[in-house]
Order: structure tokens, then sequence, then C-alpha cells
């Protein structure tokens, strides 16, 4: 690994780290996960909320897709906010368990009805399926607000790294599908640019968990054909960053670390939002690298999941 100026925090852990994968080819992508490449976490249920897994409607004939509802046990009497979550994992890996501790924690202190989706991921299912798959369950949410006790004028949504893309993606699709209506999108470290050009994407060939190679690795699959990425004509709603209109999208909160090849396209895309009139607040964190939040004892990872928790309560309490 290249030497670069890490937070302190992270010393230990930097040798442990995987900044090489070895993938093989596509059709031994299930067994992969199987075997550990899926970076789940789980966290243990809390006992101030109530998980619900269900199944929903896809899309015009697409499949059912699978959904964790998170609830607290002591539901309030008026409407709460809700929030869909999109878990990471580079559109190949990752699953809604990822995510349980961050939405248990939502949905017990804010209060809020938090909806996980468990999105279908490449290579078995390619662009569209995923971002459709967040969309059917947005709408699926927005429609059965009220049974949620749900307020339809306070759902947001959320994703971390390529959830953050599909969170993104799925904004586009309300915005130019006519709804349902966010009031928030939180974009952590998102991946949103097949395009692999920016300057830190090619800086960064070996930094820990993500780098160049996998990148291009995840959007090759992603988009169904390795010579698909950086094509002319790949859809801004598989590649937010090709979206040439930005207007009229929710308020956002995007954040980027500073050893991440993913970390210009975060700075462009909030940039580019601001531009257009989306009232955007854009967080870089120094020292700090593609995923390093889940090094929760470092200070700086401490101030991310605060900053994160502020702007998200801020979004779904007014």
């Amino acid at each position: 690994m290249t030497e670069r100026a890490f937070d302190p925090d992270f010393a230990e852990i930097l040798p442990l780290l995987p900044t090489e994968i070895e993938w093989g080819p596509a059709e031994d992508m299930a067994e992969m996960r199987a075997g550990g490449a899926s970076f789940s976490f789980p966290a243990e249920p809390q006992a101030d909320v109530i998980r619900e897994d269900r199944r929903v409607p896809g899309r015009e004939g697409d499949p059912d897709v699978p959904v964790r509802i998170y609830r607290p046990a002591s539901a309030p009497d008026a409407l709460m906010p809700g929030l869909l979550e999109i878990h990471g994992g580079g559109f190949i890996m990752g699953s809604i368990e990822m995510m349980d501790g961050f939405c248990d924690q939502v949905a017990a202190e804010f209060p809020a009805v938090v909806v996980s989706v468990e999105y279908r991921l490449a290579p078995e299912d390619p662009y569209p399926a995923g971002v459709e798959d967040c969309y059917a369950v947005l709408s699926w949410f927005a429609d059965n607000a009220a049974d949620l006790g749900v307020d339809p004028d306070r759902i947001a949504i959320s994703g971390q790294s390529a959830g953050g893309g599909l969170a993104a993606a799925t904004a586009l699709l309300a915005r130019d599908r006519g709804g349902p209506a966010l009031c928030f999108q939180l974009l952590e470290i998102p991946e949103l640019d097949d395009r692999l050009e920016t300057p830190s994407m090619v800086a960064f060939t070996d930094t820990p968990l993500w780098n160049r190679p996998n990148a291009v690795r995840s959007w090759s699959w992603y988009l169904g054909d390795d010579d698909l990425p950086g094509a002319a004509d790949v859809s801004p709603y598989a590649a937010p960053a090709r979206a040439e209109d930005l207007s009229g999208l929710p308020p956002a909160f995007v954040t980027v670390m500073e050893f991440d090849p993913l970390r210009d396209e975060g700075l462009i895309y909030a940039t580019r939002l601001l531009q257009a009139g989306v009232s955007t607040e854009l967080h870089a964190y120094p020292g700090t690298f593609h995923g390093s939040a889940l090094v929760t004892e470092a200070a700086v990872s401490k101030q991310n999941t605060r900053d994160t928790f502020n702007a998200l309560q801020k979004a779904l309490t007014r």
C-alpha cells in the first residue's frame, strides 16, 4: 500500500485491510458472497426497535423485493418520518444486514420508520434491476405511509457507497417520474460516475477496502458489459454523475473521504447540486478512506456519525 497521511487512529487496522480482491469470473460471484465477500456486519436487534421482514411488489413484472422494516417499539401517536435505506457493496455485494445497526438507531432515536431494501445485485442482475427495485420500494413506502404510521411529506432516502449512488439515482427517478416526493437525500461516500476519470479515481489504485481496480469491476458488472463503463450512452439513472440537470432534487447531505477513489465524484456532485439550486451540505473528512467509518472508535468516525445524524434528524423532524 502506498504511504499516505491516514489518521493515526487507523494505524492498527490499516495493515489488516485488503487492498486487492481476487474477483474471479462473474459466475463465481454468488459463491464469493457466501464465502464472506459481502462485508455484512449484522447487529443484534435493539430491544426498543421492532424489525419486520416483508416482500413488496416489484415494478412492471419484476420480482418482489425483500425489505426489512424498523419501527420504534413505543411508537408516538403522531405520524413519524420515514427513511428508505439502501446498503452499499459496489452494486455486487452487501445485504440489508449491513445496515441493521444504523436503521435501529434511526428508528429508536428520532423516532422514525426505516425501510431497508434488499435490491438485486450484479452481475446476475445488472442495471436497471437494482435501481428499479429501490424505486419500487420507495413507491410502496409512499403508497402505504398511513398504514406504516409515516408522514408522506417526510420521507427521505439514504445510502452508502453504491447505496449512495442508488439513492441519488432513485431521487432522479422520483423527480422525473413525478414522485414519490422526497424531503431529503443522504449520500454517504457515493458511487456516482462510471467514467472513472476523476483525479482521486485515477490516483487511488491501492487504497484499503475500495480502489480503482475494484471500481472498474463494480461498474463493469453493474452495467452488464466490460466495455460499457465510460461509454457515451450510459444512463444517468445508472450513473447519476451523468445527469445534465440536477434541479428540483431534494436537499442533500454528501460525505466524502480523503483517500477514497470516490472522493472527487462526490465533491463534484455536491457542487453541481448547489449550482442547480439544491440546498446541499458537504463534508470531507481528512485522513480517512472508503469505509473508514466502520472503525467507530476513531475520532474522525465519531465526528462523521454526529454530522450525519444531526443532518438527518434536522431534515426528518422539522
